[in-house]
């Protein structure tokens, strides 16, 4: 993978021939160095559609400067985004593109904007000489080389980049003595942002919201098939929680699909629910292995030493591993398949031509509020099902059941928030409160069976079980104590008095 960093950074817009104004009285900083200036040459690449402008997304190809090469710029919060560098070569390096493939999708990347800057540059030192920010001097000359109006556009920034490991408030700072000179934060993210604003570019605006019920689930929809793509990339580059945010997003959207029949055609989204599922559970192989793995590694660390008998942490360090590898690569597999490039293309598909019914047109307070009564009636038939039963597997699996139901539910109030408010949010509130306890008890489940297993491979190979044996003990008596609290945490996760109209 290419080497990657934190860029958080603040621009400044500026007339030409300006100057750095003197930053030696700001705080923090003992000294101003000059390290001069260099000409940088970039050229952009992006689909013919600007694919990746729309998402903020900037790939370029540099000349000049220390850091030449190939730069893939991924936004993750305003003023900062993940750098990725790769060396310098003719053609887009394939780990670049692997990370947009789920904006590219096949299509060709080509040479949109070229950039010429002229960077003058200063570091902002503290007493002991450790570097706080680097701020330069833009002067840029900027050519459409691809679509919009051709010709070139120039302009002057500043730039204030933060140090690796720097506090972000330290750039607030600089900021204000900036604004006082006189400067004001730049109106574009990204100098390619300027480039393509300058030459008649406009990204896409999302519809505005209307009230009705179509209106509210498709922003809906269009929220999380947006952080589906989005995670992919931080998938791909195997960041710590990824997968499961990107699972969560195929949730959210498969259950839409379901609990909103009445407003979206279901001859129409039941096949996209489909791949949806079938996503979820390629992904749902890497973070199924990595949750276990946490709460196995922090049951071990809760023992005393004494207890831990026989190469414990070992047997579970080689069972991770070999399940990872496995479990990594089809992840990685179904990101590159043909499937989920067709899975995508169907989202963007139904969201540009949606298959309104006629509930789509009513007001979203109703149909939303039936829809979180509906959930709730089916949540609490499997949750009524399962403390039925004595306890055991099919108790387990009715149980595992309700925890389904209760996302299901807890989904649909979260959808219905922004329309109906504290009712709807009280709602998610109790509902997640039932998903708690039905979540830890179906992973209790699995660590009780991957114990047994363990238990089972350490008696083969001459070792003691009885590290394994214990903690299959607390699982149990962890599972039990769950469906103790259940029927009081089920009684308090009635549907708000204003949503039960």
């Amino acid at each position: 993978m290419a080497h990657a960093k934190r860029e958080i950074e603040r621009k400044y817009e500026a007339d030409p021939g300006t100057r750095l104004p003197d930053l030696t009285g700001v705080s923090g900083v003992a000294e101003v160095l000059d390290k001069g200036v260099s000409e940088l040459d970039a050229v952009y690449y992006d689909t013919e559609d600007l694919r990746l402008a729309a998402a903020s997304i900037t790939l370029r190809r540099r000349t000049g400067g220390k850091d030449a090469g190939w730069h893939l710029k991924l936004p993750v919060a305003p003023g900062e985004r993940d750098e990725l560098h790769a060396p310098l070569e003719d053609d887009v390096p394939a780990p670049l593109a692997g990370l947009v493939r789920a904006r590219t999708r096949g299509a060709p990347l080509v040479p949109l904007v070229r950039l010429r800057s002229r960077r003058d540059v200063r570091h902002l030192v503290d007493g002991d000489g450790a570097l706080l920010a680097e701020a330069s001097t833009d002067t840029v000359r900027a050519e459409r080389l691809t679509g919009g109006d051709t010709g070139t556009v120039e302009w002057t920034e500043i730039e204030v980049e933060l140090a690796d490991g720097g506090d972000p408030a330290f750039l607030d700072t600089v900021g204000k003595r900036l604004r006082k000179k006189g400067l004001k934060p730049s109106g574009a993210p990204s100098k390619l942002a300027k480039a393509l604003r300058d030459t008649g570019w406009r990204p896409a605006e999302p519809p505005e919201e209307d009230g009705t019920a179509g209106g509210r689930v498709l922003a809906h929809l269009r929220k999380h098939t947006g952080e589906l793509v989005t995670h992919d990339a931080a998938v791909r580059r195997d960041l710590p929680d990824s997968v499961h945010r990107m699972r969560v997003a195929t949730r959210r959207l498969r259950s839409a699909f379901r609990t909103y029949k009445k407003v979206l055609d279901p001859a129409v989204t039941g096949p996209v629910a489909d791949e949806l599922k079938w996503l979820a559970h390629e992904l749902g192989v890497d973070r199924d292995q990595e949750v276990l793995a946490e709460r196995l590694t922090a049951r071990i660390d809760a023992l005393p030493v004494t207890l831990l008998l026989g190469p414990v942490r070992g047997r579970l360090r080689a069972w991770d591993a070999a399940g990872r590898t496995g479990s990594r690569g089809r992840t990685l597999a179904a990101l590159d398949s043909d499937r989920y490039t067709a899975l995508l293309d169907s989202l963007d598909a139904l969201l540009a031509d949606p298959p309104l019914l006629p509930a789509a047109r009513k007001d979203a307070d109703a149909v939303l509020a039936r829809a979180i009564r509906k959930e709730h009636a089916r949540l609490s038939a499997r949750v009524d099902r399962a403390l039925a039963l004595p306890a055991g597997h099919d108790r387990d699996v009715a149980l595992h059941e309700a925890r389904k139901a209760a996302k299901r539910a807890r989904y649909a109030g979260e959808t219905a928030v922004l329309v109906l408010g504290g009712p709807a949010r009280r709602f998610v509130k109790r509902v997640k409160a039932v998903q708690k306890v039905l979540g830890d008890h179906q992973d209790s489940v699995v660590a009780r069976a991957t114990l047994r297993d363990l238990a089972i491979q350490a008696h083969l190979s001459g070792e003691t079980a009885f590290t394994w044996g214990l903690l299959y003990g607390e699982e149990e008596a962890g599972a039990a104590e769950r469906e103790r609290e259940l029927p009081g945490v089920w009684a308090r996760a009635s549907v708000p008095a204003k949503l039960r109209k």
